[in-house]
């Protein structure tokens, strides 16, 4: 099982949903990065269980405890690693369905591999394993911000209900954490009315990044590109990713698609962003902007057809803390794995001397 990503920047996570602990290991690190570990806190705050009246009711601290690398409130260059405790979880509610398949888990799938899986909430499959990758990209984000890079993620669509005219001015309000709209407040009755049903929705979460020179990333297989979509879609609930136009640039002409462009001050001024920050795989000096689908919560109250670990077939209904749509905790780990990837390339272009 792999559990590392980046090639300079590497953050290797380990740990299970009912473990004694998650943790992680951030190699290649810059020294002399100030760890402000408020800011740490606060993004560990918007994902932890509990954070949002919109999410699971298992209520964790996630306090992340810094066990290497940093001296003084300052990074040495050498690993940082780090763990966050569980302290609240419940395995007793899993009793009772550990020789069943949850519907729309990797249950099954982990089984068929490995010939044995962790029936406490998924274990590594759980959204948990993402608290790891939060205070990596905490990390990775106060390196970002001495070099002129914000990242920044909001919902813009949920159980249906899209914002019309988006306003982007991050950063976004709990519970949500969308932009102001007419539609925002739709999008939260309808996570609420789902919780009531003992049902979840999905919905859409938009990133843009900010501040990223030209040149970012290579024309081949690690475009920069590629490699956000690899980052984020390693995040278990994403099933689907789209960067400027997307989707919709099959629906124009060549003409209407493409940025044109005019003279700029040092460097061409486009006229639009249908490509979203990325030519040919490199950045191009305009915001990098991505959406991303994420799928309903598959533990749902509601009865559904499964079956047993035996063969045999038999009803579920997932009872215990879990959210009735993950959007909420989801954006703070978008922007995490988009700040992984950034850093990590930016780090790669110096270690060729092209930055």
């Amino acid at each position: 099982m792999s559990s590392s990503i980046g090639k300079i920047l590497t953050l290797t996570t380990f740990g299970e949903s009912h473990g004694v602990a998650l943790g992680g290991v951030l190699d290649g690190f810059p020294s002399g990065i100030e760890i402000d570990e408020d800011f740490i806190r606060s993004e560990m705050q918007r994902r932890r269980p509990g954070s949002t009246k919109l999410g699971t009711q298992r209520n964790e601290d996630d306090e992340v405890r810094i066990l290497s690398g940093v001296f003084e409130g300052v990074s040495t260059g050498t690993a940082i690693g780090f763990i966050i405790e569980n302290r609240t979880q419940r395995t007793a509610d899993y009793s009772a369905i550990k020789d069943l398949y949850r519907p729309g888990h990797a249950d099954y799938t982990y089984k068929a591999k490995y010939g044995i899986r962790d029936y406490r909430g998924g274990g590594r499959s759980s959204g948990r394993e993402t608290s790891c990758r939060v205070a990596g990209g905490a990390l990775a984000k106060l390196f970002l911000r001495r070099e002129g890079i914000r990242i920044d993620a909001g919902v813009i669509a949920a159980g249906g209900i899209r914002i019309k005219n988006v306003i982007w001015a991050p950063p976004f309000p709990a519970p949500l954490y969308a932009p102001e709209s007419p539609e925002r407040d739709e999008m939260i009755r309808a996570i609420e009315e789902a919780r009531a049903e003992g049902e979840s929705i999905g919905g859409i979460i938009e990133c843009r990044i900010s501040g990223v020179m030209p040149g970012l990333g290579d024309p081949v297989f690690d475009k920069l590109d590629a490699t956000l979509a690899h980052a984020v879609m390693s995040i278990g609930s994403v099933k689907g990713i789209e960067f400027g136009s997307g989707f919709e640039s099959t629906l124009r002409k060549g003409s209407e698609n493409n940025d044109q462009m005019r003279k700029g001050n040092g460097r061409p001024l486009f006229l639009s962003n249908n490509a979203g920050g990325i030519l040919g795989g490199i950045s191009n000096g305009e915001d990098i902007i991505f959406r991303v689908a994420i799928k309903p919560t598959p533990s749902v109250s509601k009865e559904q057809l499964t079956v047993t670990e035996s063969g045999e077939n038999t009803t579920l209904s997932v009872h215990g803390r879990h959210d009735p749509s993950i959007l909420p905790r989801a954006v703070p780990v978008v922007e995490a794995m988009a700040a992984l990837t950034i850093a990590d390339h930016l780090l790669v272009e110096r270690a060729y001397g092209r930055r």
